[in-house]
């Protein structure tokens, strides 16, 4: 699924604004088993995946075992705040996070930060679905049946919410994650002010009213949110299931 969301959908919308065809060097947050990362590598590109669970690195390691050995692809589990921003070796062409910047704390602080590991015309792609979505509090991982499928629940108040996680759900990591969501969840034009009040220009986005990963987690053919409907400020957080952006420092 991570191949294929990146290979028809997440590279297409990057190469708008990027010339694919000479090798890049392109940093994924948060890559889990490299299948996003997978897709520019069959094209080339010199790649690095962060992702602080040691056991995905390695499966990603076994599924990538041939672009390891080309040295087309690394693996680390370093924090990006342990890295020096500004050394050659810590600039990129292109960063990538895919579901990620709604699990990291301080957006405010570490969006800029962020930036300051691109080269002079490096490009960032955010994808992420917007708090105020249907799963935006990623309640389908609950175990319990119910729970996975209510949808805005985690639109709840912090303290209703925290309750009734505890009665209906078993697995406490689940519950912890669920409610560390309940802080870093992101919606779009809080999403947009970041990168306005920072210097980085927005090159392109998308609103998906079906998510491209629903192609093969629910068999629905992915689609856009249509006009007006994609400008409506604060209402079409209801109703966009993922948003792409491309910014750039301006």
């Amino acid at each position: 699924m991570q191949y294929e969301t990146s290979k028809q959908y997440i590279l297409p919308f990057v190469a708008q604004h990027m010339d694919l065809s000479q090798p890049l060097k392109i940093l994924e947050l948060g890559c889990a088993e490299a299948g996003v990362l997978k897709a520019f590598t069959d094209q080339g590109h010199q790649c690095t995946g962060i992702e602080l669970s040691k056991g995905r690195i390695e499966l990603a390691k076994q599924y990538l075992a041939k672009e390891l050995q080309k040295g087309l692809i690394r693996f680390s589990s370093s924090n990006l705040y342990d890295l020096t921003p500004g050394k050659d070796e810590h600039l990129y062409d292109l960063i990538i996070l895919k579901d990620v910047i709604e699990h990291i704390p301080n957006q405010e602080a570490f969006i800029p930060y962020l930036s300051s590991f691109l080269k002079a015309e490096g490009k960032i792609f955010f994808g992420f679905p917007p708090w105020l979505m249907p799963f935006g509090g990623h309640q389908q991982l609950c175990r319990n049946k119910w729970l996975r499928k209510s949808v805005w629940m985690h639109l709840l108040p912090k303290s209703l919410y925290r309750v009734i996680l505890r009665r209906g759900e078993s697995e406490q990591a689940v519950i912890d994650e669920l409610l560390e969501i309940h802080d870093t969840g992101i919606t779009i034009e809080r999403f947009n002010r970041i990168c306005k009040k920072n210097n980085l220009l927005m090159l392109s986005n998308k609103h998906w009213l079906f998510n491209p990963i629903y192609r093969w987690k629910f068999g629905l053919s992915p689609k856009t949110v249509i006009a007006p409907f994609s400008h409506i400020p604060y209402f079409k957080n209801f109703y966009t299931t993922a948003y792409y952006a491309l910014v750039e420092k301006a």
